[in-house]
Formats: structure tokens, sequence, C-alpha cells
């Protein structure tokens, strides 16, 4: 399943991507008129399995009236699935051993998780205008990332357990503006510029990816390929990301971790290539999708 949320004649909602009809069912109108289903998505994440269950069982039961509650995705304004994190975005730095070298050397490989965190206000959806900042940034860089969203609160969780705490996985674009980035030292002010965090289109359930730690992912700029690699390079899974951050912090559903992103960025080219006005990115992912931005 592919839970998206959208805005439709300005009104916040939330839905499943229907594959069939290239539509998408409405599930918070369904909520409203079945009473079953809950009317965010957030909360549906914190349902769980059950959640699943409600969806398959609510939309089986539609029958001819099944039209009714389908939306032409051409309709919508595209949010991040989860448009209102609770909390910052976790990131993983330097997970792929690549990037961690075109970024600095062999020694900047990590010997253990880095993790930093981007602002909630920096969040945007698929289709929309990522902010040029062009009064205080001129190197701006793209980062395709897999994300994944939280499903069951937990802590001190092991790896092998790690992945039955996980609701699904999708994209997510590591804007950042590497002048400020260099000029701070730290990472936060860099990634936290506002629409410097797109996620989407959707995020796709767990149940529908079984090799998490093994998906293909690209991005382009413009049809050129700037990135092209796969999570089997990561230098810690997906379990140990989950396991490490969990150990004496609490993770909760909704919570949202970026794991990384390959060689490949802007800022690893000689000369540069960082983003320009008009440019447009498109990170895909094995199983998930396309993410599709233009800077402005």
């Amino acid at each position: 399943m592919k839970f998206l949320s959208f805005k439709i004649n300005g009104t916040e909602q939330y839905g499943v991507f229907d594959d069939q009809s290239n539509e998408i069912m409405n599930l918070a109108l369904l909520a409203k008129k079945d009473g079953t289903l809950p009317l965010t998505l957030i909360e549906g994440i914190k349902q769980g399995d059950s959640f699943i269950s409600s969806v398959n069982q609510t939309i089986e039961n539609l029958g001819n009236d099944r039209n009714t509650y389908l939306v032409n995705k051409d309709m919508i304004e595209w949010l991040s699935p989860i448009p209102h994190p609770i909390k910052n975005i976790m990131c993983v730095g330097k997970n792929y051993r690549e990037h961690a070298i075109e970024m600095g050397s062999e020694a900047d490989i990590p010997e253990h998780v880095m993790v930093f965190t981007k602002a909630t206000t920096t969040v945007t959806g698929h289709l929309t205008t990522i902010q040029a900042h062009s009064e205080i940034t001129n190197q701006l860089d793209y980062e395709g990332e897999l994300a994944v969203v939280i499903g069951k609160k937990g802590k001190n969780i092991s790896e092998e357990e790690a992945l039955q705490y996980v609701f699904g996985y999708t994209i997510l674009n590591d804007i950042t503006a590497r002048d400020l980035q260099s000029r701070h030292k730290q990472f936060f002010i860099g990634k936290s510029l506002d629409t410097s965090c797109p996620i989407g289109p959707w995020i796709v359930h767990h149940s529908a990816i079984s090799s998490p730690n093994d998906l293909t992912i690209t991005t382009k700029v413009n049809d050129e390929i700037r990135q092209n690699s796969n999570t089997k390079h990561f230098i810690f899974s997906i379990e140990t990301i989950i396991s490490t951050l969990s150990k004496g912090m609490t993770l909760e559903p909704g919570d949202i971790i970026a794991t990384g992103t390959p060689s490949g960025v802007g800022k690893g080219f000689n000369p540069p290539k960082f983003l320009k006005k008009n440019d447009r990115i498109d990170i895909s992912i094995e199983g998930i999708g396309t993410l599709t931005n233009k800077v402005q």
C-alpha cells in the first residue's frame, strides 16, 4: 500500500494510491463516512497492522460506491506523507563509503552511526517547489535518500527486532546549503532552510519492501544521472541505525529517519554542480517510485 497526504480545495486529506486506476482513494473522506478509519495518516500509523486491515476491509466493502472516493492525482496539491512531523527528521550522515570519500577522504568513513537532524519546518512534498534561498546561499545541493518511517513506539531496540518497528519507506531529498554548513561548522542551519526536505510521493508499507537494504537508488538533475547506487552499500544497515537511535531514546510512530546519500552530490564534482533556479531533481528508489521537485 502507498499512503500519501495531500490538499484538495484547501483541505488536508490522506489516502492510498490506487495502482489500478492510477488515482487516490480518499481515506479521510471515507473516515468521515465510515467511522472506522482514523481521520489522519499519523493516527493510522499509530494503529499499526490493525490500520492496514481496516483500510483493506473498508475499501473492499465499498462495492459500487468505490468511484465516489477516488481523487484524480492531477487535482491535488501534494504534501509530505507526514505533513507535520512531531519531531525533527533524524538523518544519518556519510552512510555510503564513496560519499564519505567524496566529501573528504578515507579518514572520513565513520566508525559509528553519524546523526544530525533537520527542522520540521523544512518538510515539503512531491512536485512542490524548493526555494533557492539565493539571498543566503549559492551552494544549494541535493542528496537522494531512502527514508524509514517508524510505526511502533520502542526503546533499546535490538537489531534483530528493528524492522518490526518500521511502518514503511519513502524517498527524501536532504537539500543542503554547503556554504552555510561549512561556515557554521555544523549541519543544522545548512540543512534546515524552508523547503529543504522534500519527502514522498508516498510511504510504501513495509509489507511491499522485502529487502530495504538492497534497493536501487538514482538521482537525476535535469535528466542527468548524478547518483546511482544501491542501499546494499550502506555502511550501517537500517537495523543498525534503528537500534543505535533507540539506545536510551524512545522512537515513536511517525518518526522519520533518513538513511544517508550515495556519492554523486553536487559538491562532489570538480567543479561542483550546485543547484540553480529551474533545476529539476528526480530521485527514484526501487519499489517506491520517484520524488520530483523543482528549484525556484
